[in-house]
C-alpha cells in the first residue's frame, strides 16, 4: 500500500471489500488468509518493548520512519490475530503521521469484528491501535 491513498480510503476499501461477502465466516477466513501473507518479523524484533500488552496471544509490533511516512512490521502467534495485523497494516503502512492521526480508529466496528471477536482478540486489536496512534502522534510533535 502507498501513501498514493490516505488511510481513511484505504479503510473505505476494505470495508467495502468486506461487503462482497455474505458470511461472516467467509470474511473471517479472508481475514486470516490476510494473515498468511504478512512478511517475515526478524526474531531479534521479539523483544519485551515490541510486545503488546492486552492481547491474547503474543504480538511484537515494530515500526520505523521511511522518508515522510510510518512503516509498520507485526507478528502474533495466532491466526485470526495475525488477519487483524495483516488488516492493520495495509490500511496504516506507509502513511503520513498525519494521515493516521486523521482516521477514525473505530472503523473495525463498521467490518463487524467486534461482534465476533472474544473480549480478549478485541482487546488486542484494540491495544494495536492505541500503538499505531500513539506513534503518529509522537511523530507529529516531533
Amino acid at each position: 500500500m502507498s501513501a498514493e491513498i490516505t488511510a481513511e480510503q484505504a479503510q473505505q476499501e476494505l470495508l467495502d471489500e468486506f461487503e462482497m461477502f455474505d458470511n461472516w465466516m467467509d470474511r473471517y477466513q479472508y481475514i486470516i488468509d490476510m494473515g498468511k501473507q504478512l512478511p517475515a518479523f526478524p526474531e531479534e524484533w521479539k523483544v519485551d518493548e515490541l510486545k503488546i500488552q492486552g492481547c491474547q496471544s503474543n504480538v511484537w509490533m515494530h515500526h520505523r520512519r521511511e522518508g515522510e511516512t510510518l512503516h509498520f512490521d507485526a507478528v502474533s502467534d495466532a491466526a485470526i490475530v495475525s488477519g487483524l495485523i495483516a488488516v492493520l497494516m495495509r490500511i496504516y503502512n506507509d502513511r503520513h503521521p498525519a494521515d493516521i492521526r486523521a482516521t477514525s480508529p473505530h472503523f473495525m466496528k463498521d467490518l463487524g469484528l467486534d461482534k465476533h471477536l472474544s473480549p480478549t482478540r478485541s482487546n488486542g486489536l484494540n491495544a494495536m491501535l492505541e500503538r499505531i496512534y500513539r506513534v503518529a502522534e509522537a511523530e507529529v510533535a516531533a
